[in-house]
């Protein structure tokens, strides 16, 4: 009984642990913590807090920038209590400009969690699988990403840049702005929707133009969105 009430040290460092292997990492979601320690009990090895189910579950709304970041990171510290595996946590867009980003990395970080994803929707955002997103421009999105990465207590803890621009600017775009993510220190880079309702020789080309990138993808896709039947987050897939 006393050992459920404890919580594994080292999420940040086991998370990087598992970025490095060179394996797919299969995260599922959960939206509270009795469904992220079934993720556990079922042996996955980490565990990514869903905005959408997150919005679902406290206040039965979809995920339209409804909940605060306070709201957001109280979730993701109970779900990060309760289990013994890294936790990726969605954090929308960082909640504001830069200097709200860097309070945001402290809650997040405060909480628990071994990593978050900010993404470059124009607020009020959206659930990347909704239509009518709207993403800022790069260089500002650039700033949050750094700013993330410098607020950063513990360097392990992983800042996921991810973009919504596919369904918005192409693949072609989007696929830029994810690169351009992590050479401003997002370790992660997350093309968000790539793989839904885009071509076979889109997909193609999209993945002769990753092979040349160093840092891991992270196509942001199903169950973890709230949408049963999906599939679930993979991070980490090598280049």
């Amino acid at each position: 009984m006393t050992a459920r009430l404890t919580r594994g040290a080292g999420g940040p460092k086991r998370l990087r642990e598992l970025l490095d292997s060179g394996e797919t990492i299969v995260a599922p979601g959960a939206f509270d913590p009795l469904a992220a320690r079934l993720v556990e009990e079922a042996g996955f090895p980490a565990v990514y807090m869903t905005g959408f189910g997150t919005s679902a579950a406290l206040l039965g709304r979809p995920d339209v920038g409804l909940l605060t970041m306070t709201e957001m990171a109280g979730n993701a510290g109970r779900i990060a209590a309760c289990v013994d595996i890294p936790v990726i946590a969605d954090a929308d867009t960082g909640y504001g400009n830069p200097l709200n980003v860097i309070r945001t990395v402290g809650a997040y970080e405060t909480a628990g969690v071994a990593g978050i994803h900010i993404e470059d929707q124009v607020a009020p955002k959206k659930c990347g699988h909704m239509e009518g997103k709207q993403v800022i421009a790069p260089d500002e999105m650039a700033q949050k990403v750094r700013a993330a990465a410098d607020a950063r207590f513990d360097k392990d803890f992983v800042i996921i840049a991810r973009t919504d621009a596919r369904a918005v600017e192409g693949l072609d775009r989007g696929l830029e702005r994810a690169a351009a993510g992590h050479g401003r220190g997002g370790w992660d880079r997350s093309p968000h929707r790539v793989r839904r309702r885009v071509p076979d020789h889109d997909r193609r080309q999209g993945r002769r133009r990753d092979r040349g990138q160093r840092r891991p993808l992270h196509p942001g896709h199903g169950r973890s969105q709230g949408r049963p039947g999906g599939r679930p987050v993979v991070t980490g897939v090598p280049s």
